[in-house]
């Protein structure tokens, strides 16, 4: 069942969205992703009360409140045709997250918490269904939790009232698109500044693509795995290995690996204020051949080169990760030139699916967001759906 193959007319729709947004001083609203963690405690800072009138304006309809959302059935109940109805922060209930509060894991009495907990978190989800008569999931940023307002709660919906809302069935096409619909040659970069975070991904696409590009902190991780001189960049010297399994996994599956030969180091970045201090070196310099004193802060001119080549031609491209400190203005090189590639191949007919809070912020930064095919709203989400996993708030819906 989808959206727009459903016939609202004379029911209720309780729908999951993601309103998580930060907020400044004054309570104005920029709009970005989540909310916070209150951790299963009220906190004024955290109301979705500041938001009800933003929220009024998108949506053109009168917008009420619930200040508190496992007590909102006679609300729900006077709601009108065309009115809408704003509940209060799920999060300020532990049971949202249906994670057990003021007990360590450690403590023996955890195991029987936890399973009280997920017994009160089946409630919830109960009580917030009774408020509908249908449910449409449309929180991709959530997905991947089996929370209660994101998977369990779909339990008390029958197959054919409940459904993925709209930017959901956007993202999971999106997915499935650089997963499974696959249009060749597939060219997959990945960045960041750990190896670690990102081998599960690394080692599901390996067995999808043709080009993986690895950049960003992670180049040094490889770069010493090799006996390179990496100066003081980041390195995961525990994950020396790992780094070697993923050159040959790259072989045995006729993967190109594109690591960059070269970096623009520094011994001089503020990453407080994201500047270069007065009187500090920047250096063009071999990935492998970092002077001491310096660290690789972005991609160099011939790895700029070796991205531009190894991007042009693709048919389908997954970005996930900056080649560099881009948040300073002097370390954008390497991530624009990405950037600027993956325009030029979506330009020429590839599909592009850009992914992560840092490879998203580089598009917007370099003007690049309307060039590019599907800019994913799901950080993690996105990142476990890469990785082969399922994703709860997905599965609820489909009954799986």
């Amino acid at each position: 069942m989808t959206i727009n193959e459903f016939n609202f007319a004379g029911k209720k729709a309780i729908v999951r969205v993601d309103f998580n947004v930060p907020l400044d001083e004054n309570g104005k609203i920029t709009i970005m992703s989540h909310m916070g963690k209150p951790k299963g405690k009220v906190n004024p800072k955290l109301s979705l009360g500041q938001i009800r009138e933003a929220v009024e304006k998108a949506l053109g309809v009168p917008v009420a409140f619930a200040p508190d959302c496992a007590k909102a059935a006679d609300a729900a109940a006077a709601l009108k045709m065309g009115e809408a109805l704003l509940l209060e922060n799920l999060r300020y209930y532990p049971e949202e997250e249906g994670k057990p509060v003021g007990i360590e894991k450690t403590d023996p009495a955890y195991d029987e918490a936890k399973k009280a907990m997920k017994a009160s978190q089946k409630e919830f989800a109960k009580t917030l269904a009774s408020y509908a008569d249908c449910y449409v999931m449309d929180a991709f940023g959530t997905a991947h939790r089996k929370h209660a307002s994101t998977a369990v709660i779909a339990d008390y919906f029958d197959a054919d009232n409940k459904m993925l809302g709209l930017l959901m069935e956007k993202e999971v096409q999106a997915v499935d698109n650089v997963l499974s619909n696959i249009k060749r040659p597939f060219v997959a970069i990945m960045g960041g500044s750990k190896v670690s975070s990102k081998i599960g991904i690394i080692e599901n696409l390996l067995g999808k693509v043709d080009k993986l590009i690895l950049c960003g902190g992670m180049t040094y991780t490889f770069a010493k795995a090799h006996n390179g001189e990496i100066g003081d960049s980041i390195v995961e010297l525990d994950k020396l290995d790992v780094a070697l399994g993923v050159e040959e996994l790259a072989k045995k599956n006729g993967v190109e690996l594109v690591l960059g030969s070269d970096c623009t180091a520094t011994n001089g970045l503020d990453f407080g204020t994201m500047t270069v201090k007065e009187g500090a070196e920047i250096i063009t310099c071999p990935a492998n051949k970092v002077p001491a004193g310096f660290e690789g802060v972005d991609a160099g001119p011939a790895s700029q080169d070796d991205f531009r080549q190894a991007i042009k031609g693709a048919k389908t491209i997954l970005w996930n990760g900056p080649a560099g400190v881009f948040e300073c203005d002097n370390f954008t090189a390497g991530s624009r030139a990405i950037g600027e590639a993956i325009a030029e191949a979506t330009a020429e007919g590839a599909f592009s699916l850009i992914g992560g809070g840092d490879s998203v912020a580089c598009v917007n930064k370099f003007g690049l967001a309307d060039k590019v095919s599907y800019i994913s709203t799901g950080g993690g989400a996105l990142l476990e759906a890469i990785e082969g996993k399922v994703l709860p708030g997905v599965a609820a819906i489909k009954g799986e």
